[in-house]
């Protein structure tokens, strides 16, 4: 019984999450409320409060769904390779995989987030787990790669490949060509230079560079915004 009631509890929160989704695309985020949430998954309005206080927490519980999926699918490049840049593409590609079926509400959507303060901004303290395993996930990367990471960056680097996704995201959301083509050329012109100024970070010509990039991420972690 202990067993089943954390699987139907989960199944549930899923539910919700899905009809939320769904709703976001048909009528917007600005557009959706609660109360339809509950009727679209088939729960009661309270049972959807229960799992999820307000919309904002829901979202909250799209962006775990989304991490979540991005390490699925690049479960198996991470086993097959441990070449830093491959593994670099298959995260960010499975991160698009993921997100594609979102991509046509993701303009009106990343429009609310961006707003001062907002919860469903990626720095805030709400989004502070999502954010945390996207960061687990660049690391298991890293750590699984052949590449050896200069001392001074090594810390931080996981949150840099975090910002740089970030980047490519922004760029997705307003990317109107056939299948994302561009972003997808933006990901294959890019990860190779990121693959190679981290094999220079290493190099002592390169370590004061690389001193200085760990030094920004505190500054931007100590200062978020949100």
């Amino acid at each position: 019984m202990t067993g089943t009631r954390p699987r139907k509890s989960e199944r549930t929160r899923e539910q919700i999450v899905s009809a939320a989704l769904r709703l976001f695309r048909e009528q917007g985020y600005q557009g959706t409320t609660m109360r339809a949430v509950a009727a679209s998954a088939g729960v009661s309005v309270g049972n959807a409060y229960y799992y999820f206080s307000s919309k904002e927490e829901l979202v909250q519980g799209f962006y775990d769904q989304l991490v979540a999926e991005q390490a699925a699918g690049c479960a198996e490049a991470f086993a097959a390779s441990t070449d830093f840049a491959e593994r670099l593409r298959a995260t960010l590609l499975a991160w698009l995989a993921a997100a594609e079926p979102y991509q046509e509400f993701a303009g009106s959507f990343f429009a609310t987030a961006a707003r001062p303060g907002n919860p469903l901004s990626p720095f805030s303290e709400a989004s502070a787990p999502a954010k945390d395993a996207a960061i687990a996930l660049f690391r298991e990367l890293i750590d699984g790669s052949s590449t050896r990471v200069g001392g001074e960056l090594a810390a931080t680097l996981p949150e840099l490949l975090w910002l740089y996704q970030l980047g490519v995201v922004l760029y997705w959301v307003h990317d109107s060509s056939p299948g994302t083509a561009r972003t997808r050329a933006l990901i294959d012109h890019t990860v190779p230079m990121v693959a190679r100024l981290v094999r220079l970070s290493r190099l002592p010509v390169i370590r004061p560079l690389s001193r200085q990039a760990a030094e920004l991420v505190t500054l931007l972690r100590d200062q978020r915004p949100g």
